[in-house]
């Protein structure tokens, strides 16, 4: 009976997908797929780009897949599906060209062959070993489980680097490496067991969450590229629910600094005019130099009753990385208040060229406003304007560059408008910003859609991050601290 029914299920599925189309039907139409990879760009060693075909339901997917310097792959199943060493030898092989796409579809034993569409083969590759981000439910005042994760973007290798079951109600975010290496890295824990981890030297410090000089947790970091100093701010962040449809949650600062940390001798580095009364200072970034601190800065606000006369321009002051002393001075070198919109999220080039941010109308946490986009500021012009190309009527946010200034990811609810999800794309030598595309996925229509969590705050790295999930979580629930002073 047993051989019976596996007999069944092979003659079931040859029925479904014969091998090759037959008295094929063309139409002048592209195929409607998920993700959308038509006319995208992407880097040689990207996992495969399996797509599934949408729409009414078909019986048999079949593509092929040409390389403009040669080289093909097929796929022929319910959704396109590549091997992973045929497609990584397509994309190595046809770096710098294109790949085009012959999609045909099967449905009641009829083929149907759509419009060829390409995707571009980046010269550029991305350089860094894979993706960090964290993963958590879409919620507003309550957290359970998530985690801060990692992935290899030359396959669909998905591992933890820290779950919070290994420390059940911390609440992990913000990780963030030095250049994209995670020999330095640093995240913040919040909830009961508060802490501030910093990671160097091969070894972990959980500091004290708070410092009665700074009044707050250390948020929002960016290390310096020495190694020697990581900026941070400290916000007073809370939240409220708006009551029209179109906008769920507001989060806002009720105060916020900015500082400096140096690990070495556990000192806090302040100075008056990044933590002034009359202004909130945030979301500091230090220069690919190291020599000056970039930060955003708004006028305080009455709050909640003028939450949207909240918004930040960007701002730098010098900084002498030998002494770990600020300058004299602030300047204004992005002035969105003057739009009538918020600048936040500044993220240098490495290669030290551009700067991102993210616009929005008014406040810090643009990840809820539908509006919010991402823009590219040339540091050698002062001139400023919106990636259209990598924008979408949803919001679009929280991005980092790769080690090589050519890639950047961030994130986009432009799916559905309720999740966060990873997009990638690419900054040629002239500034050109590509189509982005989806973080790939096996089967990507049936993981998305059963995925009920968000990505936020991803970043890349240069190579798998090493942590101790248990001995993490027995130091979070120890409350072992290590306090930090002012110089």
């Amino acid at each position: 009976m047993k051989k019976i029914y596996v007999y069944m299920m092979a003659a079931m599925m040859l029925a479904s997908c014969t091998e090759k189309p037959e008295n094929v039907t063309k139409v002048d139409k592209l195929p409607a797929i998920f993700p959308d990879y038509s006319g995208v760009t992407i880097p040689d060693g990207i996992a495969p780009m399996n797509f599934n075909v949408t729409g009414d339901d078909c019986d048999c997917v079949d593509v092929t897949v040409k390389g403009s310097k040669g080289g093909e792959v097929h796929s022929n199943g319910d959704y396109a599906k590549f091997d992973l060493d045929d497609w990584h030898s397509l994309t190595r092989q046809n770096k710098g060209g294109t790949l085009t796409f012959t999609v045909c579809v099967e449905k009641d034993g009829k083929w149907t062959q759509y419009k060829d569409f390409t995707m571009t083969v980046s010269p550029y590759a991305i350089g860094d070993w894979g993706l960090t981000y964290r993963r958590i439910a879409p919620g507003y005042e309550v957290y359970g489980h998530m985690g801060i994760y990692q992935r290899d973007l030359s396959t669909f290798d998905e591992t933890p680097i820290f779950d919070n079951l290994a420390a059940p109600g911390a609440c992990v975010n913000c990780h963030t490496p030095n250049r994209t290496n995670p020999d330095q890295y640093t995240f913040h824990v919040r909830g009961e067991h508060g802490a501030t981890v910093v990671h160097r030297d091969g070894k972990e410090e959980l500091l004290k969450a708070k410092n009665d000089s700074i009044h707050g947790s250390m948020v929002y970091p960016y290390w310096h590229p020495s190694g020697k100093y990581c900026a941070y701010s400290t916000n007073n962040t809370h939240q409220s629910f708006h009551s029209v449809r179109s906008e769920r949650i507001e989060v806002f600062d009720q105060s916020s600094d900015v500082f400096v940390y140096e690990p070495s001798t556990h000192q806090l580095i302040l100075d008056s005019l990044l933590m002034t009364k009359d202004h909130y200072e945030t979301y500091p970034a230090f220069s690919p130099d190291g020599r000056t601190l970039y930060f955003c800065s708004s006028t305080a606000e009455p709050i909640p009753s003028n939450y949207k006369d909240i918004k930040y321009n960007i701002c730098e002051i010098a900084f002498n990385p030998d002494n770990g002393s600020f300058g004299t001075r602030v300047d204004t070198i992005f002035n969105a208040r003057k739009m009538g919109k918020s600048a936040t999220h500044p993220r240098p080039s490495y290669d030290g060229r551009y700067l991102m941010f993210t616009m929005s109308d008014y406040g810090c946490f643009p990840i809820w406003h539908k509006e919010a986009d991402n823009w590219l500021l040339d540091l050698r012009t002062g001139k400023a304007q919106p990636m259209t190309a990598a924008n979408s009527d949803n919001t679009d946010s929280w991005h980092n560059w790769s080690a090589n200034s050519h890639w950047f990811v961030f994130t986009s609810r432009r799916c559905d408008g309720l999740y966060t999800r990873l997009y990638l794309a690419s900054v040629d030598d002239k500034g050109n910003v590509s189509k982005p595309f989806l973080l790939p996925q096996e089967n990507p229509l049936d993981y998305y859609d059963k995925l009920l969590d968000s990505y936020n705050t991803p970043d890349f790295t240069t190579k798998p991050v090493k942590l101790d999930e248990r001995e993490m979580g027995r130091q979070i629930n120890s409350d072992n601290r290590t306090a930090t002073k002012v110089r």
